[in-house]
């Protein structure tokens, strides 16, 4: 498969997005609590990012629709620099009323993502789609995995240190961006807009995008009862401690990262992207069932690194389907719906998770987990079927 300039560029911003990500997020309770914050302070931080992202990222991938890829990522770039820098002063002034300002600038100029997946659609074909959004995913898990690390060794400078580095990336990216990064929007075209159209909301009513968008938001909704309730489950029924805690979400995070860099190409070309993810669901539905479940350190380990390699097979697979199922002039509208309609589950899932383990069982979130899975396996299956019935 060859790769356009502007594939390449996308690699490259979401890697250092995902950094400045990273950097921040693992230290964000420390800072709030610094800050004078509680617990409930902390869960309003990370609900004003998601809430303002899920509002903003549809806006921004229309915006991209009409005016180019280019800009919105710019524009996305700028944000994020703009925003860290924020974090970085509230951080040094010890001010959290400015914390709340950074965070809700952040999510609502995190276009990012989407613009980049759409830039990247409109000039791949369709069979290679679903490797070069696994590799974008792949690109992603590194800096999510690689930020943490670079927060650690440079925390020791001091609170600001961290938040202000990552603003420095988000302005080198945006520099970056500005000289090298080349406008796709016309490029993967083959239809022209046309005036009256169905509107880019009248495009999402078809029963292809309403499946995809419900069966992205359950995948993520597996992935946030990972994030709120592993670490509760492995101290709950192993005792493990911080450190252990790391080791599986490094293994969830390798798995994933494995399958969308290097596998995800041979998959789709063996199994086509349909079955791939009824297959990758069913993944990660048996994956989940085994953390709920696990009665050992080994039945946990592997349940996390199914749950990882089904996850990173579904979700750029899901967002290649989204791609070609949209028209040329709405692609960046709908993939940005599709960003959102994870954002909506990773803002209730957490929420929810909590509830689960502590007032139902500790697995409960889990099996929750395990029937969001099921229900995007059978989402796929139907939609294989709807497919074979409008071609025959």
């Amino acid at each position: 498969m060859s790769t356009h300039p502007a594939v390449r560029f996308a690699y490259l911003t979401v890697f250092l997005d995902l950094l400045g990500f990273g950097i921040v997020l693992p230290l964000l309770p420390f800072y709030v609590s610094a800050m004078g914050g509680s617990p409930e302070s902390l869960g309003l931080l990370l609900g004003c990012f998601s809430l303002t992202q899920l509002i903003a990222t549809p806006i921004l991938g229309r915006i991209s629709d009409r005016f180019g890829r280019r800009r919105v990522i710019l524009v996305s770039l700028a944000g994020n620099a703009i925003s860290m820098v924020a974090f970085a002063l509230a951080s040094k002034l010890l001010w959290l009323p400015l914390l709340f300002v950074s965070r809700i600038v952040a999510g609502a100029t995190a276009g990012n993502i989407a613009a980049c997946q759409a830039s990247i659609s409109d000039v791949t074909k369709a069979d290679d789609r679903a490797i070069a959004m696994g590799r974008l995913g792949a690109s992603i898990n590194l800096g999510v995995i690689v930020g943490p690390l670079f927060a650690g060794a440079i925390s020791g400078f001091g609170t600001w240190v961290p938040p202000l580095a990552a603003g420095a990336l988000a302005f080198v990216d945006l520099g970056a961006a500005y000289f090298f990064m080349p406008e796709t929007i016309h490029l993967g075209s083959s239809t022209p807009a046309v005036a009256r159209r169905p509107s880019a909301f009248g495009e999402l009513w078809h029963w292809s995008i309403l499946s995809l968008l419900l069966m992205y938001a359950l995948c993520f909704l597996g992935l946030t009862n990972i994030q709120v309730a592993l670490a509760l489950l492995a101290k709950h029924k192993l005792d493990w401690g911080p450190r252990e805690v790391a080791w599986l979400f490094a293994v969830f995070a390798t798995a994933s990262f494995v399958v969308q860099g290097l596998l995800i190409g041979r998959l789709t070309r063996r199994f086509g992207e349909k079955r791939l993810v009824v297959a990758s669901s069913a993944c990660s539905a048996l994956g989940l069932l085994l953390v709920g479940e696990a009665p050992s350190a080994a039945v946990l380990l592997a349940g996390v690194a199914l749950f990882g390699a089904g996850f990173g097979a579904t979700a750029p697979v899901l967002t290649s389907l989204a791609s070609q199922a949209t028209r040329d002039d709405t692609r960046g509208f709908t993939l940005g719906v599709l960003q959102s309609s994870g954002g909506l589950a990773r803002t209730i899932g957490p929420l929810f998770g909590g509830i689960l383990f502590h007032r139902v069982r500790p697995d409960a979130p889990f099996l929750v987990g395990v029937a969001a899975a099921l229900g995007s396996m059978v989402l796929a299956i139907t939609l294989r079927a709807n497919k074979a019935a409008a071609s025959s």
